[in-house]
């Protein structure tokens, strides 16, 4: 008996770990992915583009946003002066929060006076909000600590009648920092990759598995007509599955489609491009379905984590960050997400959609090469 499972052991081995791609898909892939997302997996909130709008303009003001930048979480972006850049800046996304000082803030602290402090933030990523509010709060509490003693040493020690700064916050886009907003968008995002992906990387490698793909090839259909017919019903598929979602989403979740269903299907055309593409891709560098779903699984998971999905990307190491320019899910998140909770158009999302489109016509232009190399 043990001889025999000894035989079978040793047999499974030598299976496995013939293919030199199957080495390193089980040992050098993890140990890489280890190294990443070490590195990329971060709780903590920080590097938050701001942006300062400051009326007052005044030595308080200006001492308001020091503290504010001082702290280490938070980066200035931009500089503002007008209400309508301030919801420009929230509707691209170029900042998390937009940092409002009015006319007469130094005034009513003189006077001792209540000085509020007005903070616009983007609630799309409601944990990110909720993190962003409470440095805010702990922020005004340490300026008002810092004013006190100022006028206090001015005043040689004696308790001088000097007001407080009061935050006044506003989440945009989800003011309750609900998590289902935030969820729902990217629930469609990754479940679209996974199976959209999954099921062309398998559908081509299948008909290699099988001794089928020759018989195809050597029939009067062209080898691009073979790939549309191959890919085309995935997509319908994903197109399903995205109004199939988004409508779920909307009756139990109270989740609407706030934007444009056109721009919402075209970003989805965009993206299947990319996730079918790599699909494909793998279609032709494995030459089982178990090592075509052995790398598809190792492509999904840092792409997910990558996305922005589940952790902040300005959270991430540079290199990190340089990283995810690749990732179709990071700009298909930010446009999904603009659409459902923001109601934004083109103006504001175009830049994610010329990376979608020009990361989609690459990958399938890469795959479909390939793949008349291998049946070729």
């Amino acid at each position: 008996m043990f001889e025999r499972l000894r035989a079978m052991l040793i047999k499974e081995f030598i299976q496995a770990f013939r293919d030199p791609r199957m080495r390193i898909v089980l040992f050098v892939i993890p140990a890489l992915q280890t190294i990443i997302f070490g590195y990329a997996v971060d709780m903590d909130v920080k590097n938050i583009a701001t942006a300062v709008l400051d009326r007052d303009n005044s030595s308080e003001s200006r001492e308001l946003a020091a503290t504010l930048f001082s702290s280490g979480h938070f980066r200035l972006k931009d500089r503002i002066g007008r209400d309508s850049e301030a919801r420009s800046l929230l509707d691209r996304g170029t900042v998390k929060l937009v940092l409002v000082i009015e006319h007469g803030f130094a005034e009513k602290l003189r006077r001792g006076d209540i000085a509020p402090m007005q903070a616009l933030l983007d609630g799309t990523d409601s944990n990110t909000a909720g993190v962003i509010m409470g440095y805010l709060a702990r922020l005004a509490g340490t300026y008002n600590t810092n004013l006190q003693d100022a006028y206090a040493a001015r005043h040689l020690g004696l308790p001088p009648r000097i007001g407080r700064v009061e935050l006044a916050e506003r989440a945009w886009f989800n003011p309750n920092l609900e998590s289902p907003p935030f969820y729902v968008p990217a629930v469609i995002t990754n479940i679209l990759f996974v199976i959209t992906m999954l099921l062309s990387s398998m559908a081509v490698v299948r008909e290699k598995e099988i001794g089928t793909i020759e018989q195809v090839i050597v029939t009067p259909i062209r080898k691009g007509e073979f790939i549309l017919g191959k890919t085309l019903p995935f997509v319908l598929i994903g197109y399903i599955d995205v109004a199939l979602i988004s409508l779920v989403g909307w009756l139990v979740f109270d989740v609407p489609v706030r934007g444009s269903l056109t721009l919402l299907f075209l970003a989805t055309t965009l993206f299947l491009m990319s996730s079918l593409g790599i699909g494909l891709l793998i279609s032709t560098v494995s030459r089982t379905q178990q090592q075509a779903m052995m790398t598809a699984f190792f492509i999904i998971f840092p792409a997910m984590l990558l996305s922005g999905f589940a952790f902040p990307i300005e959270n991430m190491p540079l290199p990190v960050q340089w990283l995810t320019l690749f990732n179709p899910l990071r700009y298909y998140m930010v446009v999904i997400r603009g659409i459902f909770l923001k109601g934004v158009g083109i103006g504001a999302l175009w830049q994610q959609l010329v990376a979608l489109a020009a990361i989609g016509v690459v990958v399938l232009l890469v795959a479909v090469e390939r793949f008349r190399k291998t049946v070729g």
